[in-house]
């Protein structure tokens, strides 16, 4: 080998020694992973329900559900911080979780006190709801149902209530909220826990308003029933009878016939105090049935009109037409 051959094969080897690896990231990126913080995960509202058998803890946890709340009955308490860590993890869009943990759960209630203290160590927020009643009360509830008191035993009612109140002492003291159901209706109750839980927010019903065709029957949950035949029918105008009430021209014919845009204004206007009256008395679902001939093009039209229109006072509304397609 020459000498400049072996100079030039030096100088090759010296670069491949010194050239670094290319780069197949931008400068920079580690620093801004490492800058970065991940997604943040908050933790679950979480309200523990609790307090004497018969006092109305299945109520409570009845109108916590219709809250949009996540309600677990009986969960053994040693299963509440894995199943908060579990909704948190997950990504899971449950923002407000209630478990009822009563003296149901034998042995496994013992470990309620634990639970919470341990849910105070990892951070993470709870309430205490409290249902109490007299023993009065409470042995007139059990006796009407003709069930025993779950910790009764071979004894009297009274005995499982006294063993009941010594096992619930320390966590009714812990109680952020406590009720006395002694005096109230199924309706109190439910106001009651409303206004313990909701910040006494505003109070909205659940309208589903569905359309339908008479031939096909009556939706059998129907509250309220609309009959809308008296308008003219867009089946025999040739253009507009493949379509359906929600596409625009059968939304315009329909709404435009005479008398229609008053029916809605005036009927929407009539329900007013109808929906306060179930708000009232607790019965948060209604189901406004808006009929035609075969719930295709009438009854659409007029349903989502009904939905507008209670949507602007504030009400949730769902529309459904139930009977499109069997034509």
């Amino acid at each position: 080998m020459s000498d400049t051959s072996a100079d030039a094969a030096s100088r090759a080897a010296e670069a491949a020694v010194q050239e670094p690896e290319p780069l197949t990231l931008p400068t920079g990126i580690p620093a801004i992973e490492a800058a970065t913080r991940g997604p943040q995960h908050s933790s679950p509202e979480v309200l523990i329900i609790t307090g004497m058998s018969g006092a109305g803890r299945s109520r409570a946890a009845g109108v916590l559900e219709d809250l949009d709340w996540f309600v677990v009955d009986n969960l053994p308490p040693a299963m509440i911080v894995p199943l908060v860590d579990l909704m948190t993890r997950s990504g899971s869009s449950v923002e407000r979780l209630a478990v009822v943990a009563d003296v149901r759960g034998r042995e496994y209630f013992n470990d309620l006190r634990g639970a919470l203290g341990h849910m105070r160590q990892r951070g993470v927020d709870y309430r205490i709801l409290f249902l109490d009643a007299t023993d009065e009360t409470l042995v007139r509830r059990f006796e009407s149902v003709r069930r025993p008191h779950p910790l009764q035993g071979d004894g009297r009612i009274l005995d499982g209530i006294a063993d009941e109140r010594r096992a619930l002492a320390s966590i009714a003291e812990r109680a952020d909220t406590v009720i006395d159901t002694s005096e109230l209706s199924v309706h109190d109750l439910a106001r009651e826990v409303r206004a313990a839980v909701a910040g006494g927010g505003p109070e909205t019903l659940r309208v589903n308003v569905v359309a339908f065709g008479f031939k096909y029957g009556l939706p059998l949950d129907a509250d309220h029933v609309v009959d809308v035949r008296f308008l003219s029918n867009p089946y025999w105008v040739t253009e507009l009878r493949h379509l359906t009430g929600r596409d625009a021209p059968v939304r315009d014919y329909v709404l435009g016939r005479p008398g229609a845009q008053e029916f809605v204004e005036r009927y929407v206007a009539a329900l007013e105090p109808v929906l306060a009256g179930y708000l009232h008395e607790e019965k948060r679902y209604v189901t406004i049935a808006v009929g035609c001939t075969g719930g295709k093009h009438r009854s659409v039209a007029i349903a989502e009109a009904i939905a507008q229109r209670l949507r602007a006072t504030g009400q949730r509304v769902t529309v459904t037409a139930r009977d499109l397609g069997k034509e």
